[in-house]
């Protein structure tokens, strides 16, 4: 099973980081790293953070290259994953589901986190399967029950 460790963006990865990229036919289905890590550096309330495999642990310089790239936001009692990218090169390796299930860890050690929550494009099934096969839910809030483009999620705990 694979595991990993996260990492901050810093001027030592960046590059790396901007240089993720998923599979042809799943570009219009995540935002880019670059546009990600823009809206990071204005907006308090996002963490931005680089995926490695976790045989990386231990070492101050990654010993492995970058896997991918994930975010979250905490706002209003909701832990939001808001970005999951797995470079072309690493997918169908589990690394998405080791990185969700690590950012859900992570986000349950906020006091103010009451409910995680995500979202993906319509017609991603990828994402779907995977966000369901760990336990997320349609979330039956009113603004995003119609929403045109993306289906919402929530994980209760």
């Amino acid at each position: 099973m694979a595991k990993v460790h996260l990492r901050n963006i810093t001027l030592d990865n960046f590059h790396e980081c901007i240089s993720l990229e998923v599979e042809e036919s799943q570009k219009g289905l995540v935002a880019s790293n670059v546009q990600s890590l823009a809206q990071a550096k204005v907006n308090p309330n996002l963490f931005p953070l680089a995926i490695y495999d976790a045989a990386v642990v231990g070492y101050e310089q990654a010993q492995l290259p970058m896997i991918g790239f994930t975010m979250y936001e905490i706002v209003s009692g909701v832990g939001f994953i808001l970005r999951l990218m797995i470079d072309c090169k690493y997918q169908r390796k589990g690394y998405g589901r080791a990185t969700m299930l690590e950012v859900i860890r992570r986000l349950k050690l906020y006091p103010e986190v009451e409910l995680i929550a995500t979202s993906y494009q319509r017609g991603n099934e990828t994402a779907s399967k995977l966000y369901r096969s760990l336990g997320f839910i349609d979330w039956d809030i009113e603004w995003a029950l119609d929403h045109e483009s993306e289906v919402f999620l929530k994980l209760d705990f």
